[in-house]
Formats: structure tokens, sequence, C-alpha cells
């Protein structure tokens, strides 16, 4: 069995995901079958090869009948907002597309899933691809997810997407999939709900919930979408290439969208040495991180309280305050903070401007983690959000601080009881 290795150096998008895993050998007659079974109408697909800067790649394309047109592909409309001649041409071009753009709620998007012809784990894995979408949508708009209402991302062209992508991947019969980071642009978009800064909120809540690294590269444009995001969400097992690989086979996946660089996702078979480590197991991820400490002898508690509360909520992974003795004996704390690589730069800044230090010291290192992701449940009448981890093929449930204290406080029940009953709720819906 081989691996799948992603390469997503200029974003990932559904349908480039697609043409990738097409390329690189999916089974094109069960995709064809999947996607004549679709229930919903206004739309035929077309799969050919392509130039891109040169080289030869696959392209899948949905093509929307004019009622369903949602101009994902016009970068006059995505982008013409950046240059103020365009925004009177293109204003009705957007009143058409709000008119004729289908709203879809996530239960109708699974609705539509469930009727196509597929196997039960291709199911299970497009309901997946949805439900992270669905979670980042509600997070971005402070909704339930049974109120978020999908407009890209619901609209015709992105549950075909989906639908394929999951078929697709399903028929290649991987065991692990590597994609080390995606690579997103820089600027603004329009979408439905207007200009939109770039990586739209839905993305980066789905780069956030499930640790993905993410690279901002120098271009003007959306490189990562919604749907391409919540695929590699939904399958990644590593964040980290091993360090020998033979490649077997490899897949070229063209984009629609011209940036002026290779709009294009590689796919690759690979086949790493196998052994019976903890490796072996998809729960556990490996990537690197970057330790960052200094020590401080002369801030104020208060200081350095309000410097863990400003780095948590710029992105710091941890952060720990230690004793420790410096020079001439004077008590002091050791500041320890964990963090990715893309975010060393705000860390610091945050570090020097609140406190007294003059140097940090840095260092990169690996760490081994376990997979999670979360969910949302009802208990005592109160919305509940649980992390979700998996531990070598079984799940462990941990409720969030701030959803226990906060029922605890509403219904005055003891905060180990609020606690237990979540985690015996997640047991029993598993």
């Amino acid at each position: 069995m081989s691996d799948l290795y992603l390469e997503c150096n200029y974003g990932i998008s559904g349908d480039m995901a697609v043409a990738a895993l097409l390329d690189v050998g999916s089974d094109r007659a069960v995709l064809e079958k999947a996607l004549a079974s679709i229930g919903a109408k206004g739309f035929e697909t077309e799969i050919k090869r392509v130039e891109k800067n040169g080289v030869s790649c696959l392209d899948f394309n949905v093509i929307l009948d004019f009622a369903y047109e949602n101009h994902d592909h016009d970068m006059n409309y995505l982008f013409g907002h950046e240059n103020a001649e365009h925004n009177h041409e293109h204003s009705h071009s957007n009143e058409k597309h709000e008119h004729h753009n289908e709203h879809r709620n996530l239960h109708d998007v699974l609705e539509i899933i469930d009727k196509a012809e597929m196997t039960e784990n291709a199911r299970k894995l497009a309901h997946k691809i949805f439900e992270i979408i669905a979670q980042a949508e509600s997070k971005a708009h402070s909704k339930p997810v049974e109120e978020v209402h999908f407009h890209e991302v619901g609209a015709l062209d992105s549950i075909v997407d989906v639908i394929a992508l999951a078929v697709c991947f399903d028929s290649l019969h991987v065991e692990k999939v590597f994609v080390p980071f995606l690579c997103e642009g820089t600027g603004t978009v329009r979408c439905q709900h207007g200009i939109l800064p770039v990586p739209v909120p839905a993305v980066a809540n789905i780069v956030q919930d499930f640790s993905i690294p993410l690279k901002i590269i120098g271009e003007r444009g959306e490189f990562v979408t919604p749907t391409g995001a919540a695929f590699v969400a939904a399958v990644a097992t590593d964040f980290s290439l091993p360090k020998n690989f033979v490649l077997k086979k490899i897949g070229m996946g063209a984009g629609k969208r011209d940036y002026g660089v290779p709009n294009i996702v590689r796919a690759m078979l690979v086949e790493t040495e196998k052994n019976n480590s903890e490796n072996q197991y998809s729960s556990v991820l490996h990537d690197k991180i970057i330790k960052l400490e200094t020590n401080i002898d002369d801030s104020t508690g208060e200081a350095l309280g309000f410097v863990m509360d400003e780095l948590f909520l710029s992105g710091a992974l941890d952060v720990q305050y230690l004793p420790c003795f410096m020079k001439k004996n004077r008590p002091a704390w050791l500041l320890v903070v964990l963090c990715r690589l893309e975010d060393v730069a705000k860390m610091e800044k945050i570090i020097f401007t609140h406190t007294t230090t003059i140097g940090i010291r840095r260092v990169e290192m690996e760490r081994t983690f376990l997979s999670r992701s979360k969910r949302s449940l009802e208990v005592f009448g109160e919305k509940a959000e649980v992390k979700v981890v998996d531990v070598y093929g079984r799940k462990r449930f941990y409720p969030e601080y701030e959803s226990v204290s906060q029922i605890a406080r509403k219904t005055g029940k003891p905060f180990s009881e609020v606690y237990n009953k979540i985690v015996s709720e997640c047991i029993c819906t598993e």
C-alpha cells in the first residue's frame, strides 16, 4: 500500500485536488458513476489535459448552468475590487450572483451526498469534509452549526467537488497522507459575505483548529479555499515528510485562477519504510515548532500576566513562567513560549514590547502530537465544546474549561459533575 504526498506550494482548492488525485491514479470510472448519481441538476463535468506554465496537468471542471454560476473562477469578480475602475463594472454581476446562488445548510448538503452512489468510506469522508467547513463557518459567524447557511461552499460546484474528492481519495486506498504545509496568498477576495481578507475566515479557522502549518507567500490572491483546506484537514495524517521515500507516481492538478504563478497541486504516491513503531498510527502526527525563552527579573506580575494573554491571543501554542535565579542570586522568571515558525516575529514583538527583556533565545524543536478535532453537544440544556483526541485509534474527550465553567455557573451544578456529564455524553454518542 502506498502513501500520498500532497504538495500545495501554490495553495489547494477542491477542483485542483480532484484533478491531482485522478492524475495520480484514482478510478475515473468510479468517479463518473458517482457524479452521474448526484440528484442535484444544473451542472456537467469535464476532465481534460491542459498546460500550466509549460507543464502538462489534468483539469477537473464543474460547468454550471447559467442560473447557478457563482463566479468562482472569474478573476475580475473575485479581485476586481482591488482596482477601483472595476468596482462599478462588476456591481451588477454581483447582484445577479446574489440572486441566483442557492443557499444550503449542512442538512441540505448531506442529504445530496447521502443520495449519491459511493462507498460508505467515501460517504463518511464527504460528510467529514462538509462538517469541518460547517464548524469553521459556525465559528466565523458565531452561529450554531445548524443555522449556518453556506454560500460559495454550499454552491453546486462545491458539492460536486467534495463528492469527487471523497470518491477519488477512497479509490486510491492510501494509508498515510503527508501535507507539510499549505501556501496562502495575501490581500482580499470578494465573496457572498462581501470583501474578506485572505486567508478567508473559514480557512483560517480550519488551519487553526487542525494545526495545519501555513506559509504566507508574497503573491496577492486566495490560494487556499475552504474546500481545499477542509479536504486536507480531513485526510492529512502527517505534517512532515518522512526522511526517505520512493516516488511511485506523480499527478498534476490544474487550478482555474490566473495568478501568474503555477496554479497547480501535485499528488504523489510514495513508498516509505514501514515499521512497527508508534508512527504506524495515523493519530500520531509530527511537525516542527520553535521554543522562545528569556529571563526576566524586573517586570511586574501584572505585566507578565498581560504578556501571557497577548501571546495566547496571537497564536502561541503554549506559554510558561518558571521560577529561576539569575546573577547575584536575584529571583526571576524564565518565560518559555512554544509557537510555529511563522509566528516567531509576532511573539518576539510582544515580549520585547511588554517586558523589560533585551534578548530572546530561540531553538527549533521536533514534536510528536496526537490528532485532535472539536465537537459540540448539549448538556443540561447548554452548549458544550469538547476537544476530541485520537489516542492510537481510541478517542479521548477533553471538555473545554470555558464551557464547563459557564454551564456550572448557569446551572449551579458542581464543576466536576458537569465535566463528567459531558465526557459520558461524548462516549454514548460515539
